[in-house]
């Protein structure tokens, strides 16, 4: 790290900034009605803001994974790797804009030539923007965040991570099996670390029926970056194929 800040838009005015406490206020329990208020302005604003900030007009695969790897670590190099190999392919590369498997996956793209973008999130423990991106936002709040890196992608990697990438993982997997979304690829990103829980799906979920059998196919499993993208690209291929038909 040299220290360099990442080429972004403007800082967003003043009005938009919030406390890093806000969410959890909100969410504390019932305000007066004029808090209420003053928090659906707030986050109309931020998601104002999102729109405005991430100029997005090509295929974009957001990649979701811990924060917490350096670079010496193998999953840091495998999603740098996947990062680079998506950027070739000519997609954008989207992740929460913080450091470990986000810094690797932007640091692969833009070292790729391909844009590199960071959804990044303010808490208590600062979380700077890894210094690999070509534009980003900073966002206040976790679901206005997690609305941006969903809406511009087409397809989500997960690389191994935390409570922060299951909740990511499952959210999306809940959209695209209620049909909030269209069926984008799904892709674990590390097959030693996910096997466990493909098995807990399969054996808990599946076993007592409380999913289909094709919400189980919702999820690939790979070590490779190359079938990564070929997967991608072919449900890229195919849904541009069933548009213009």
């Amino acid at each position: 790290m040299d220290g360099r800040q990442p080429v972004g838009r403007e800082p967003a005015p003043r009005f938009l900034e919030t406390a890093t406490d806000l969410e959890k206020k909100f969410l504390k329990g019932r305000q007066k009605r004029a808090e209420e208020l003053e928090s659906a302005v707030r986050y109309f604003l931020e998601f104002l803001k999102g729109f405005e900030s991430l100029d997005v007009t090509g295929p974009a695969v957001t990649v979701f994974g811990s924060a917490r790897f350096d670079e010496n670590n193998r999953y840091y190099q495998l999603a740098r790797e996947t990062g680079r190999r998506l950027a070739e392919a000519g997609y954008a590369v989207i992740t929460g804009g913080g450091p470990g498997i986000m810094e690797a996956a932007n640091r692969g793209a833009k070292e790729a030539g391909g844009l590199s973008i960071g959804c990044n999130i303010t808490l208590a423990r600062e979380q700077l923007p890894n210094q690999y991106l070509d534009d980003f936002v900073q966002f206040d709040h976790f679901f206005v965040r997690k609305v941006m890196l969903v809406k511009y992608s087409s397809a989500f990697v997960v690389l191994p991570g935390g409570y922060g990438t299951l909740d990511e993982v499952f959210e999306t997997l809940t959209l695209i099996q209620t049909h909030t979304i269209e069926e984008f690829p799904v892709i674990l990103m590390g097959s030693d670390y996910w096997s466990r829980m493909r098995e807990f799906i399969e054996e808990s979920l599946l076993g007592n029926k409380t999913i289909e059998p094709s919400d189980v196919r919702l999820v690939r499993i790979t070590d490779s970056p190359e079938e990564a993208v070929r997967i991608i690209t072919d449900v890229t291929n195919r849904n541009s194929s069933d548009t213009t038909a």
